[in-house]
């Protein structure tokens, strides 16, 4: 079978696949592609136990959760969070994204320790309320008006209307 068909065949349900793990689509077209690359290479790997279609899902799932580990992919997370939205790539919005990043990062180093911890910790490191209340040695209601205030506090450093939706995001 030749890779086109393949691709043709099987692009767009992996497409879905690797978005439901990533929820980026020009990420997603990037796993699938690595995916048809990585298969075109090692075709010869195939042993056919299990059909064509269950052998790439089953690489595009690997390859979606090695973008998920991967410090990339924690980096972009922590920064949609924080603003709230998802951007597509361009030339233009990736500088401006690298602008707003570095306005982010110079806001987030002027808040106090215990707000500048909060956030990391609930948005870079993925850790719940509770996991942080016990990390830290306070009660949770404690680290819930940490958040609050420091997404305030950021809000307010930034000056942009956008970042009050931050105030009001739950927790």
């Amino acid at each position: 079978m030749e890779i086109e068909q393949i691709i043709a065949e099987h692009g767009d349900y992996l497409l879905k696949v690797a978005y439901l793990y990533v929820k980026n689509e020009a990420t997603a077209e990037d796993i699938v592609q690595d995916v048809f690359i990585a298969f075109y290479q090692k075709q010869q790997q195939f042993r056919q136990e299990s059909s064509l279609r269950t052998y790439l899902v089953k690489m595009t799932v690997n390859r979606s959760h090695d973008y998920l580990r991967s410090w990339k992919s924690k980096r972009l997370s922590l920064f949609e969070k924080i603003v709230g939205r998802t951007t597509t790539i361009t030339p233009e919005k990736e500088l401006l994204a690298k602008s707003t990043k570095q306005e982010l990062v110079a806001a987030l180093f002027t808040l106090s320790v215990p707000y500048r911890e909060v956030l990391i910790l609930y948005y870079f490191e993925e850790m719940t309320t509770v996991d942080i209340a016990k990390l830290v040695h306070c009660p949770e209601a404690t680290i819930r008006t940490r958040l609050q205030r420091a997404r305030k506090q950021l809000a307010s450093i930034i000056g942009d209307d956008d970042w009050e939706v931050l105030r009001y995001e739950s927790i």
